[in-house]
């Protein structure tokens, strides 16, 4: 399981949080008594849903004890859980089930999303953002190097599949849902700092790949450093991300 660096992850905050603000702004809305955020990490946004809906009880879960941790010293007042998505399952059917990018992490969106709408109530929400930006300079860059002969057999099996369409997602989710509000949003971000392409990624993409650098090989194959990852540091420091939402009710 890959562990987490929650400092890192919050270094480009503003940046990694616009999307999940933007899906909860459209949140359908109502009085929603039970709420939990799968893919809490540091429970930002987790603190933000329980602001939204003062009147809820808002739960927080994450498989990540890093993450967990900082939630915790952060925001003492609200509940949080571990546990992995795949395997997770409400002591009772919720009202509103939050995810904002954390099902990227987790294959099988076929069978998984079907899965967490039956966890809700009658007429519950899942209001669900996922990450869609494979296709982009720096994630190709990181896939190209993967697949070199020297590298493949180690680190092919640490790429996330791609997030299909939407059309894919409305096909998965309309046969279990009554309303589907589901939209994709370009995020052109400009980053700051040192080599920043590469510094943001440090907090997500390239966290597996950089761990099993530490773990598997000498320190002088490691990679960590800008040089070594000479796909992204010549790239202009602007990232476009390509975010897919979806309410579902």
């Amino acid at each position: 399981m890959t562990t987490w660096e929650p400092q890192t992850y919050l270094r480009y905050a503003d940046i990694r949080f616009r999307a999940g603000l933007d899906l909860m702004a459209r949140i359908p809305k109502s009085e929603y008594s039970s709420i939990y955020d799968l893919g809490c990490g540091t429970g930002y946004l987790t603190r933000i849903l329980a602001d939204t809906f003062s009147n809820s009880r808002v739960i927080g879960i994450d498989s990540s004890p890093e993450m967990l941790a900082e939630a915790r010293r952060e925001f003492p007042a609200l509940a949080w859980q571990q546990a992995d998505i795949r395997s997770w399952r409400p002591a009772a059917p919720p009202d509103l089930i939050y995810t904002n990018a954390a099902l990227q992490w987790v294959p099988d969106h076929e069978t998984l999303l079907p899965a967490l709408l039956n966890q809700l109530r009658p007429g519950g929400v899942l209001a669900m953002q996922v990450p869609r930006h494979f296709e982009s300079p720096s994630h190709l860059g990181l896939k190209d190097l993967v697949m070199q002969r020297e590298w493949r057999a180690k680190l092919e099996p640490l790429l996330l599949a791609p997030i299909p369409p939407p059309e894919t997602y409305w096909r998965w989710l309309s046969p279990h849902a009554s309303n589907i509000d589901l939209w994709e949003t370009i995020y052109l971000h400009v980053l700051d700092g040192k080599d920043p392409v590469v510094n943001f990624m440090r907090g997500t993409a390239l966290r597996p790949f950089s761990l099993l650098f530490r773990s598997t090989m000498p320190p002088s194959s490691w990679a960590l450093s800008p040089s070594a990852w000479p796909w992204l540091t010549p790239l202009n420091p602007t990232a476009r991300r390509f975010s897919l939402s979806a309410a579902c009710f």
